[in-house]
């Protein structure tokens, strides 16, 4: 299907009995895809009435132009139409298409705004309907049965690159952007993990029972949790100390060795009253069966977390940031993060934040006043309990609730989106995921992460990190496993993406 872009004056009688949607796209992302694939499937037809540039007085309101808007729109190939309107009053539009269904966001259900609520009650008078919907809401990737995996990946490229030449970003302020962190120095603090993957030779269902049984050929051990956005930092270039409570244990041991060998200074505070969190993997031809983890997950006594306290006070000074990698395992607790806030005033720090939940209970709006938070969307719905809002309110309502600068968005296969207050203003800023049949999705925000907190600490833009941050996700799923990524892999991946 090929999306037409039509003006007012080109509209006729073939236009009517169709859905209608609203907006002004400036950036489009997941959130608004989901919701014009949700409103195509509701009639035959998919018109959107895309805002112009200037208000009734004749501002500008939108970073992009109506025909640029329009453009990116097309490129999705959703809707039939998008029709060019000539000023804001979208009931005039109502009066000239007549839809059987008017289709918005769900910020428009309670709208003060006297545009849409006249438009609606012409939608009402012509006894159409209404609906409001954010879009269905998916935490798995239905692309590749669409596509090809060939075309999707180009795809993506195309949207990566296309970002990039609007915000005058290419290979060259990248790889400059990556020889600057050499200059940062920052602390990370959180759980330490580490994961076993045992390959396994499938022999079939036992005899006794409708269980899967397979032969252990092969186990790796790689260091995981915040152990491993250290190793990343440090592999980057840029100087690390790590902090983190683990068990009295030989896996302590083998971590502290590791750490020390990547140039990490550690300091792992031991704990009798817990094990060194362990998880294990079972895999069978690059496929995860499942997983049994060791672990104690209260939270730290008061004398751990004074030590812990202390360290962070001593620290402090010496670094740039403090990255905290919380996997929700007892070593984030609220004195350490009220303390956390404390020094970031007294130091000037920026603080940069995530929380894993896969398995366990967490929540980020915990995380107050951080410089950069980093959830993904199910966190996100989880914490706030908002199953129904779209990206963007839901965006919003974070960043208002947590008070954070800035805000990484991570819808998974879907990407991400950034965002970001400029000249008063909020910002979004959306990336694609690069790499399109992942092999192992678990260190894509521990990487992701690392790379933020090393930008954002060495003063280089939001936006010019979030595509440094792009390209290292995409390097981090193509391996099983969680191993660090290096400045020259990262390089080698930028020059691969621009060709150059």
């Amino acid at each position: 299907m090929k999306t037409k872009i039509i003006q007012i004056s080109d509209i006729n009688k073939k236009l009517e009995a169709c859905v209608l949607g609203y907006g002004h796209f400036t950036t489009i992302h997941a959130g608004h895809i989901r919701y014009l694939n949700y409103a195509k499937k509701l009639g035959k037809k998919l018109i959107i009435a895309l805002l112009p540039d200037v208000n009734r007085q004749g501002a500008k309101k939108y970073a992009f132009t109506q025909k640029e808007r329009a453009e990116a729109l097309s490129f999705l190939s959703i809707a039939n139409f998008i029709l060019m309107m000539d000023d804001e009053e979208f009931g005039d539009v109502i009066d000239l298409i007549k839809p059987e269904l008017v289709v918005l966001g769900k910020e428009y259900e309670n709208t003060n705004d006297k545009i849409i609520i006249n438009a609606l009650e012409k939608q009402i008078s012509n006894k159409s309907r209404v609906e409001f919907h954010a879009g269905e809401i998916h935490y798995a990737s239905t692309d590749l049965l669409l596509n090809s995996e060939s075309d999707l990946s180009k795809k993506r490229k195309e949207l990566f690159l296309k970002k990039c030449s609007k915000e005058n970003i290419n290979s060259k302020i990248l790889l400059e952007a990556i020889e600057s962190w050499s200059e940062t120095h920052l602390l990370v603090i959180g759980d330490t993990i580490v994961d076993q993957y045992a390959a396994c030779e499938p022999l079939g269902l036992s005899a006794e029972a409708p269980v899967v049984v397979v032969k252990e050929l092969q186990k790796r051990d790689f260091i995981g949790g915040a152990a491993i956005v250290a190793s990343h930092i440090s592999a980057l270039g840029a100087k690390c100390t790590f902090l983190s409570v683990t068990g009295d244990d030989n896996l302590s041991n083998k971590i502290e060795n590791e750490l020390t060998l990547r140039g990490i200074e550690s300091n792992l505070i031991k704990d009798t009253s817990r094990p060194t969190t362990f998880k294990k993997r079972y895999i069978v031809e690059n496929q995860k069966l499942f997983r049994v983890s060791r672990l104690e997950d209260h939270k730290l006594d008061k004398e751990k977390e004074e030590l812990v306290i202390s360290k962070l006070r001593e620290f402090a000074p010496k670094v740039k940031g403090i990255v905290v990698s919380d996997f929700v395992y007892g070593v984030i607790t609220q004195n350490i993060l009220n303390e956390l806030h404390l020094l970031s005033m007294k130091y000037n720090l920026q603080i940069f934040g995530d929380l894993q939940c896969s398995s366990q209970i967490g929540d980020i709006t915990n995380f107050k006043n951080f410089s950069l938070l980093c959830p993904n969307e199910k966190e996100t719905r989880t914490a706030l309990k908002d199953n129904e809002s779209g990206l963007e309110i839901l965006s919003q309502k974070l960043i208002e609730k947590t008070k954070t600068k800035n805000l990484i968005m991570k819808l998974g296969a879907e990407g991400f989106i950034a965002y970001e207050i400029c000249n008063n203003k909020r910002v979004s800023h959306v990336f694609p995921a690069l790499s399109v049949n992942p092999l192992d999705v678990t260190g894509a925000g521990d990487s992701l992460l690392a790379v933020m907190a090393s930008g954002l600490s060495s003063n280089k833009s939001i936006v010019c990190t979030s595509a440094l941050a792009c390209c290292m996700s995409s390097i981090a799923v193509e391996t099983m496993g969680n191993s660090p990524i290096s400045k020259e892999q990262l390089i080698s991946k930028i020059l691969n993406v621009f060709n150059d």
